[in-house]
């Protein structure tokens, strides 16, 4: 989901988000009693590329393209292969990324877009969590958590419970926050409709975020320890479940399906022991990318869409 520079940078953008079993949204264009066959489109950001997910597939060096993302297992899955199966997705792409060429390390990733034809018959969409600059807002809670815990003990301040979102609330109370996810609404909107322009036959699938992080912010405290207050993880992962809501009404209003990869994943988080976690935390195992899902996130992602395509 986030842009790979970003994924490295200060400890708040390695922290959390990028940045949903089931499907949920509103019924395919074209409905039909066997699964598609292809051909097989797959459109999206690092969450869908499998960003560090070995072993990596060919493609533009930046994209970090796994050749076991969710969208490879899901064209295993339903026996699509060769010609009929092309993966577009990239990392840090944002909505602008999939109708303009993406400016990476070395190259480009083209349009994801203009993959789209008219014999297009399956079309998976993974994005949004870069337009809604998650990367930026974890940052800045961390910013908050580590700039109040040091001035508390100074005395310098009084101690607040939530700082991050303190800081995201304007004076008449609103949320800023909200008004930034309205606007990735708007953008993938957008999206899905120029995809149903280009493949008017295809089934359509918006592909939510798993769940980073547990419902008890508690839980956090042997891998983030009190980096964050708890009162601002609890508001971090509520702004992902938004953003997760933002997805499926595009969906269910264009038509498409939106598949829930948030529900299955409850208690894989980033936060669960290594055994368990389907998205790896700020300081991830060897070879991981932080904040990304792992294999086994990947694979647990391809089982929610084939159940989505299947069901």
């Amino acid at each position: 989901m986030k842009r790979r520079a970003r994924a490295v940078g200060w400890l708040g953008a390695g922290l959390l988000l990028a940045g949903c079993s089931t499907a949920d949204g509103g019924a395919p264009a074209q409905p039909s009693a066997s699964p598609p066959r292809g051909p097989y489109v797959a459109l999206g950001d690092s969450y869908t590329a499998g960003l560090q997910v070995q072993p990596q597939a060919d493609g533009p060096k930046g994209c970090g393209r796994s050749a076991v993302d969710y969208p490879a297992l899901v064209a295993q899955g339903l026996g699509i292969g060769g010609a009929d199966f092309t993966d577009m997705s990239c990392s840090s792409a944002t909505t602008a990324d999939l109708t303009a060429p993406q400016q990476l390390d070395g190259g480009s990733n083209p349009a994801q877009l203009g993959a789209l034809n008219a014999r297009t018959r399956l079309v998976t969409l993974g994005i949004g969590g870069n337009d809604a600059d998650f990367t930026t807002v974890v940052t800045r809670c961390v910013e908050k958590g580590l700039t109040q815990g040091v001035l508390a003990k100074l005395d310098l301040v009084k101690a607040q419970d939530s700082p991050c979102r303190a800081s995201y609330t304007a004076a008449d109370g609103t949320d800023r926050l909200d008004a930034q996810l309205a606007t990735v609404g708007d953008k993938v909107a957008g999206v899905l409709q120029e995809a149903r322009r280009r493949a008017p036959q295809a089934r359509v699938l918006l592909v939510g975020y798993p769940t980073l992080l547990p419902a008890d912010p508690a839980g956090c405290l042997p891998v983030l320890g009190r980096t964050v207050p708890p009162a601002d993880l609890g508001y971090l992962a509520a702004k992902e479940q938004r953003l997760n809501g933002v997805l499926r009404d595009e969906a269910r209003a264009a038509g498409a399906t939106f598949v829930d990869t948030y529900t299955p994943s409850t208690g894989h988080d980033m936060c669960a022991g290594q055994a368990e976690r389907w998205v790896e935390p700020p300081f991830p195992a060897a070879g991981r990318a932080p904040l990304h899902p792992n294999a086994a996130g990947e694979q647990a992602m391809a089982q929610a869409v084939l159940a989505a395509i299947r069901g």
